[in-house]
């Protein structure tokens, strides 16, 4: 094991997140694997922990046991007494883990309530760094500025709103199952199934976007041996020798002559920097073509917007150049002042334009 590596204990207030999730986003159940994903960039996640009472999240709960979640049964069916007991004994256990685990270096805590603040301020005295994880309509404002860093839940790659969000949800001492969320979300679109004869169709996007949430969050150069490092902490059963490759740098230099990453002279003999291209690149040619797109068409919705582009360029998908969703990608275009996009009420939807 790198020493280097950060080792992360998290521990999620579920209760918070999950109806943060739906009441804001419409996100049900909650989906943990954006969490994760931003967390294995980070480091090296050694403990994970959710405190609610499962019986109110039967589907979470699976979702989350599939993810190697230690799920910390709180019944909230005694009465009014029990209505912070999830968020004591969460923080209990967290104290009690950073006198007893002193080679943890930082926590992560997923919730937007503010109770946990005083919490927040003993783990950083006690010398660990404070990730802290919230959905933004749900998040208290007294939250964010206490903790080494905060991740916005909306903003992480994968999340996607399926309608505009709510206002704030308020926790209650009686939590109610999740409701089947309306139907109003966009269209799905399947990622096409056309894998390359040499095997590297899902592994380009994976380097991709660990790359990418590499570069978003740490100075200084990437390394090839961190990035393969994060990848496993993703995907444990990454083997670029399943892709038909003999080692980590021969993958890199192939993705390297697809112009999906460049390499340039390591620290190490062996281990080169890892950077994206910065010339012209296929991202570029990519942002192109949602531009025409959107331009051709006047003032498309997003919903079914990703269809549009594949009639044009069947195998597109936005995973190819590290993006975790079709809205990130969108997002990025716009920040390129590529095009413009705003919330239509009226449709329940994006709207993207061409700026005269």
């Amino acid at each position: 094991m790198n020493n280097d590596d950060e080792r992360i204990a998290l521990f999620l207030d579920y209760e918070n997140l999950a109806i943060g999730a739906r009441d804001g986003l419409g996100v049900s159940p909650f989906d943990f694997g954006p969490v994760a994903d931003a967390l294995a960039e980070r480091g090296r996640v050694v403990s994970r922990r959710a405190y609610a009472d499962w019986s109110y999240f039967d589907e979470d709960r699976r979702l989350l046991a599939r993810a190697q979640v230690e799920l910390i049964e709180i019944p909230q069916k005694l009465g009014g007494s029990r209505k912070n007991a999830a968020d004591i004994k969460m923080a209990v256990d967290a104290i009690e883990l950073a006198y007893e685990r002193g080679f943890i270096t930082t926590f992560a805590i997923g919730t937007g309530d503010s109770d946990f603040t005083p919490l927040v301020h003993k783990l950083r005295e006690l010398d660990k760094r404070v990730i802290g994880i919230g959905v933004q309509s749900s998040t208290s404002a007294l939250l964010p500025p206490a903790c080494d860093e905060f991740l916005f839940y909306d903003r992480l790659p994968g999340v996607e709103p399926v309608r505009e969000r709510a206002r704030p949800a308020r926790r209650t001492t009686t939590p109610t199952p999740a409701p089947t969320p309306e139907p109003t979300a966009p269209e799905a679109v399947p990622e096409p199934a056309a894998p390359t004869a040499d095997g590297d169709a899902d592994v380009g996007p994976l380097v991709a976007r660990t790359l990418a949430g590499l570069q978003r969050h740490t100075d200084g150069p990437v390394l090839a041996s961190r990035l393969k490092r994060a990848i496993l902490r993703k995907d444990p059963t990454f083997d670029e020798a399943a892709h038909g490759f003999r080692s980590f740098t021969e993958l890199l230099r192939h993705l390297a002559g697809q112009r999906v990453v460049e390499l340039a002279d390591g620290s190490a003999q062996g281990d080169p920097q890892v950077t994206f291209p910065s010339a012209a690149s296929p991202v570029d040619d990519a942002f192109r073509l949602l531009a025409d797109v959107v331009a051709d068409l006047g003032s498309p919705q997003l919903s079914g917007l990703k269809n549009q582009l594949r009639k044009r360029q069947p195998d597109f998908s936005e995973k190819r150049f590290g993006f975790g969703s079709f809205l990130s990608f969108v997002r990025a275009a716009r920040a390129q002042g590529l095009l413009e996009m705003g919330w239509d009420d009226a449709a329940g939807d994006y709207r993207l334009h061409i700026e005269d």
